[in-house]
C-alpha cells in the first residue's frame, strides 16, 4: 500500500471525525423557537440525528471514499 494513499486515508478519518463533531455541537447549540419554526414531525423528534441530511451525507460520504481509498489500496 502506498503511503499517499494511508497519508489520504488518515485525513480523510480527521475531516470525518471533525465534521460530524462540529456538526453534532452545532445542532445540539440550536434552539427551536416555536414562533418562527413550524411544527416537527413526531419521527423527526424521536430521531433528530438520524433524518438529518447533514449526518446522513458525511456517514455516507465518508464510507463511499473509504471503500474508494481500500478498493484502490488492495486492487
Amino acid at each position: 500500500m502506498s503511503t499517499y494513499i494511508w497519508i489520504l486515508l488518515i485525513i480523510v478519518t480527521i475531516m470525518a471525525i471533525y465534521l460530524l463533531y462540529y456538526t453534532y455541537s452545532v445542532a445540539r447549540a440550536q434552539k427551536v423557537k416555536a414562533r418562527f419554526d413550524s411544527t416537527i414531525d413526531d419521527s423527526v423528534k424521536e430521531h433528530p440525528y438520524l433524518k438529518n441530511p447533514i449526518f446522513v451525507s458525511l456517514i455516507v460520504g465518508t464510507i463511499l471514499v473509504a471503500g474508494f481509498i481500500f478498493y484502490y489500496a488492495f486492487r
